[in-house]
């Protein structure tokens, strides 16, 4: 892995986006992230929505070993309108844990999770029958994949939400 910023507490403001949102294997996930990418940047084209955001992989509900509930989405630069497969949503603002990596996807989420653990840092995530559901989790891909196909090549910044200090909850 090329770490190219190192882990650190950053704050988020909110930001709008449009996604494709589903459910699939852990094994083949990527793939699925691949197919979706495609599928929305057609989306956008067909529907003269402008496609200057950066696109990202949303994870909402993690489990290595079942069912993966993950979106990929598009920032914009406000709220627009979706469809039945294409969903406009927000990624909530707060404070994030993050790094930038280039190549090993797990090596980077475990170095970010590894440095929450030692700073003691709560992630906003909550144990369900499903897996852990996270409150925000994603990758944002600062290379345009569809302009770069190699995935080592990517740099990507990867976000995980703290959770709320207690008694300051909204």
């Amino acid at each position: 892995m090329d770490l190219l910023e190192p882990p650190r507490v950053v704050e988020r403001p909110e930001a709008d986006y449009l996604g494709i949102r589903v459910v699939t294997p852990f094994r083949g996930m990527l793939s699925v992230r691949n197919e979706l990418i495609d599928e929305l940047s057609d989306w956008l084209v067909r529907e003269g929505v402008d496609d200057d955001g950066l696109f990202f992989l949303r994870l909402h509900v993690i489990d290595m070993n079942g069912p993966m509930d993950l979106e990929v989405g598009v920032t914009t630069p406000g709220p627009l309108t979706g469809d039945a497969r294409v969903r406009p949503d927000v990624l909530p603002a707060g404070r994030y844990v993050t790094l930038t990596y280039r190549n090993h996807s797990l090596r980077a989420n475990r170095a970010l999770l590894d440095f929450a653990g030692a700073e003691d840092l709560t992630l906003d995530r909550r144990d369900v029958a499903e897996g852990d559901l996270f409150g925000c989790r994603y990758e944002l891909f600062r290379t345009d994949p569809r302009k770069e196909p190699r995935k080592t090549k990517w740099e990507v910044e990867l976000n995980i939400r703290l959770a709320e200090p207690p008694g300051t909850e909204g």
